[in-house]
């Protein structure tokens, strides 16, 4: 028996949606999306344009602003055209460059915040040695670091996935994963499900990474009452965001592949995009409220913007 053809394109099922309320959700996603792209463009502006901003930590904290860029835009454009359409269709070649602009957006993100908590670790557990150690050149290979291995990792699994003999064409979800790709294949998966769950284990492992700094951090900061004020000034948004990007991503991926089918399908809907919406957005604005240097940074070049209008 020949094995079935490509599709040429994929069906995004989005049921959940209904027609009367589309408009209302079209609204709110591209509200979410301006505030995103605000929001996540003003810091990275606000650290290149202030030189005093030009310090590892905030190095990292532009870095990841512009993954939520990078990660939200291969979602958010084709989320709004479907509102307006009654077709939710995408290219076979569309849908598996999404596959890999979000899974790799998700795994830089967990890359990002491990590199960020090993910066936090130096500087308040071992602050006399963090000027040697955080080089020019070792915060260009962890910004490296944080980028490429995420990268790479996806690369070979949207590389698999697209060798998959597929006897379906429908993906029941907002968007294209892999694990949707995987449900359609016509033969055994067993060799893609080890690879996603290497990679899975290898981000499990940057969380226990975090943990662990983490639990340096709590202890450094209570036996040195003095370091008391720094941990809390820069750690409790990083520790904010990262309960924040992995209790959404723990649920997406857990539900994806255990999920009961009893769920309405608009909590499907939410439950599966959160993690693009909610992060993006509120990650720079944790960071700039909490962090005095970024907040005072933003405001004076906001006032100095003005001047230069009035004087215009």
């Amino acid at each position: 028996v020949e094995p079935p053809a490509q599709p040429t394109r994929m069906q995004q099922v989005a049921s959940g949606l209904s027609a009367k309320y589309r408009l209302t959700l079209f609204a709110l996603t591209l509200l979410c999306y301006i505030v995103i792209i605000f929001v996540n463009v003003a810091l990275i502006l606000t650290i290149i344009l202030e030189e005093k901003l030009h310090k590892p930590m905030y190095i990292f904290l532009c870095n990841l602003c512009f993954n939520s860029l990078y990660g939200t835009a291969a979602f958010h454009p084709k989320f709004l055209f479907d509102l307006l359409s009654n077709t939710h269709v995408i290219s076979y070649a569309g849908c598996l460059l999404q596959v890999f602009f979000i899974y790799s957006y998700a795994t830089t993100d967990f890359s990002i915040l491990a590199v960020m908590s090993y910066d936090r670790y130096l500087a308040i557990c071992r602050p006399l040695e963090y000027h040697s150690i955080m080089t020019k050149q070792r915060v260009t290979f962890l910004v490296c670091f944080s980028r490429l291995v995420p990268m790479i990792c996806q690369s070979v699994v949207v590389i698999m996935s697209s060798k998959l003999i597929l006897c379906g064409f429908q993906i029941e979800k907002l968007y294209c994963e892999n694990w949707s790709f995987i449900k359609l294949s016509c033969y055994s998966t067993t060799l893609n499900n080890i690879v996603g769950f290497f990679v899975i284990i290898l981000y499990c492992g940057h969380a226990l990474f975090i943990l662990c700094s983490y639990f340096q951090l709590v202890t450094f900061a209570l036996r040195y009452p003095e370091r008391r004020r720094k941990f809390l000034q820069t750690c409790m948004p990083h520790l904010i965001c990262l309960i924040n990007v992995t209790a959404t991503l723990l649920f997406d991926v857990m539900y994806a592949r255990y999920g009961s089918e009893s769920v309405p399908q608009s909590l499907k809907n939410f439950m599966a995009i959160q993690f693009l919406i909610i992060p993006p957005m509120l990650n720079p604005i944790i960071y700039g409220l909490n962090l005095t240097q970024v907040r005072n940074s933003f405001f004076r070049l906001c006032r100095y913007k003005k001047q230069v209008e009035g004087l215009g």
